[in-house]
C-alpha cells in the first residue's frame, strides 16, 4: 500500500515534517510513505487556467501522486485557527475537474503539530472538511500535537512521550485500517 504524505507546514525543520517522518517509522511491512514536497509551486486555484489546461506543472505532479496514492496522509499546522493557505490549496487543485478529481473516494486522514497547547484541532477539522467536500473519503479523527517543539527526539524519528507515540501509532492503525476497508470494498 502507497501513502501519499503532505505536510501543509513550507517551514524548514517543520514539525508536521517531523510527524510524518515519527509516522513513516511505525508503519507496518508492506505500508510505504511517499512525501510530497512540493506544495510552494502551487499557485491558487484558478478554474479558468485549469479549464485552459494551462496549469503549472506541479499541479499535474500533484495530481498524478495523489491518483497513484492508495491513500492520503496530511500534517498540519494551525495558522490563524485554520489550516494553511498552501495546503488548501492543494486540495483546491486535486478536487478538480469534479468527474476525475485525483481525491475523489481516496481514504485520507489527517494529524496536525503546533508550538501551541491544541495541536492543529481546528486546522485538522477544517481540512477534514475541505476533503470531505472534495470527495475524499475522510477518517473522522484527530491526532493533535501540542507544543511540538518539545514533542520530538532530537535523534530519532519517534516522539519523545510514549503516550503520545503510542496515541500516534493508534491513530496510524486506524487510519490504515479506514484504508484497508476501501480496498476490500473494491472502492476505487
Amino acid at each position: 500500500m502507497k501513502v501519499l504524505a503532505l505536510s501543509g507546514s513550507l517551514r524548514a525543520g517543520s514539525h508536521n515534517e517531523r510527524l510524518l517522518r515519527a509516522a513513516a517509522e511505525v508503519l507496518p511491512s508492506g505500508v510505504r510513505l511517499e512525501r510530497w514536497d512540493r506544495l510552494r509551486e502551487l499557485p491558487p486555484y484558478d478554474p479558468d487556467v485549469d479549464e485552459a489546461g494551462e496549469a503549472p506543472a506541479a499541479v499535474a505532479d500533484l495530481r498524478a501522486a495523489i491518483a497513484d496514492a492508495n491513500a492520503l496522509l496530511i500534517a498540519t499546522p494551525e495558522y490563524n485557527g485554520t489550516l494553511p493557505g498552501g495546503l488548501k490549496t492543494a486540495i483546491d487543485w486535486a478536487s478538480r475537474p469534479r468527474e476525475d478529481a485525483a481525491l475523489k473516494g481516496l481514504p485520507a486522514g489527517v494529524m496536525g503539530a503546533t508550538t501551541g497547547l491544541f495541536g492543529a484541532i481546528w486546522a485538522q477539522a477544517d481540512a477534514r472538511k475541505a476533503l470531505g467536500i472534495a470527495g475524499a473519503r475522510v477518517l473522522e479523527r484527530d491526532l493533535p500535537i501540542g507544543q511540538a517543539h518539545h514533542a520530538f527526539h532530537d535523534t530519532e524519528h519517534r516522539l519523545a512521550d510514549p503516550d503520545l507515540q503510542a496515541a500516534l501509532e493508534d491513530h496510524l492503525n486506524a487510519f490504515l485500517e479506514h484504508a484497508r476497508q476501501d480496498a476490500a470494498a473494491g472502492v476505487p
